[in-house]
């Protein structure tokens, strides 16, 4: 990746037009991240975890009506956190941006997706319309913050014995300058059951080893303990699924892309979850990747999918190493 050039924001809002918005709640360990979309951008999906917690994905399958969205909506709280959406929405419909119905509506087109943080900070503190409309109306152009803020803010990484051996996930983004004026970037919300690796395969954030977590078990050894000594009644050990977890991300580029181009890059850009989260894509995860693209530079879909998959890797793996410690999680380092 040497020949691309170094570029000022190496975040999604690299990609003109796009503006990203947070807002963090760090005594309910939890918080949500917005997406503002220039106008004509259009929309894709790939969900490829087993337990995803989304809102109007269906939409942006190919054959369905709708081309463009205005947002996108990433939350925590669980399946409360898409209330979000709701938010995100009246801001819109203030300003008059969202699909235009035959009898003169204005409905915005907002796809949502959440992670499961409820197990840090407060109990009771969850993600709500008015934080998605704050969020949205926070949304610049800035490079976006990254670490333990908005929807990252309460994620965890390896949780299967609890807070005190995961490590902290949060939000990551990275943007890759492929020439030409054509920009690709990628923002993640790593709440992943799986490792966190780097290039190496060495393990950043993951399952900390008893008894003093500094050393990391391996998730992939862990699992495969578990099949032939299942933990006893009353054990701290639980299965992966009771620890519930999921890695979402944006790819945004401007590229020409149609609604089937930008479904194919989303669905291209898992590649990059699995080089950076080992296992990925499990049945206790709900991996959910959108694809963005808002039509300013001719581009083969090919390309955009193989660097979006790139920018997906250094994402994820910028949100463990920028995340800060909350809620009894440990960070990266600690």
């Amino acid at each position: 990746m040497n020949s691309i050039p170094a570029m000022m924001n190496n975040t999604l809002t690299a990609v003109p037009g796009i503006r990203v918005g947070q807002i963090t709640d760090l005594t309910g360990a939890t918080g949500c991240t917005v997406i503002l979309c220039p106008p004509n951008t259009v929309g894709g999906v790939d969900v490829r975890g087993g337990a995803p917690g989304t809102r109007e994905t269906d939409l942006l399958s190919p054959m369905h009506r709708v081309q463009t969205v205005n947002a996108i909506a990433l939350s925590g709280g669980s399946a409360y956190g898409l209330a979000t959406a709701d938010g995100v929405m009246r801001y819109l419909e203030e300003r008059g941006e969202g699909y235009l119905t035959n009898t003169g509506f204005i409905v915005p087109i907002v796809p949502a997706a959440i992670v499961f943080d409820l197990a840090v900070g407060t109990t009771g503190i969850r993600p709500t319309a008015d934080m998605g409309y704050q969020a949205a109306a926070a949304a610049t152009t800035d490079p976006v913050e990254q670490g333990s803020v908005g929807a990252g803010t309460g994620c965890r990484v390896g949780a299967m014995l609890g807070n005190e051996f995961a490590s902290k996930g949060g939000v990551g983004s990275a943007a890759l300058d492929l020439g030409s004026g054509l920009i690709v970037a990628a923002l993640c919300v790593v709440n992943a059951v799986g490792d966190v690796i780097d290039e190496a395969g060495n393990i950043l954030a993951g399952l900390r080893q008893p008894p003093d977590g500094k050393t990391f078990a391996s998730m992939l050894n862990m699992m495969k303990l578990m099949i032939t000594n299942p933990p006893s009644s009353g054990s701290p050990v639980s299965s992966p699924g009771e620890r519930e977890n999921t890695v979402l991300g944006v790819v945004a580029t401007n590229a020409k892309l149609t609604k089937e181009e930008a479904n194919k890059v989303a669905q291209m850009a898992h590649d990059g979850l699995a080089r950076a989260v080992n296992p990925a894509h499990t049945m206790y995860d709900g991996d959910t990747l959108f694809a963005l693209a808002t039509g300013e530079v001719t581009a083969d879909v090919n390309l955009i999918g193989a660097f979006g998959a790139e920018a997906v890797t250094q994402a994820i793996r910028n949100a463990v190493k920028t995340a800060k410690g909350v809620g009894g999680v440990r960070g990266w380092g600690q």
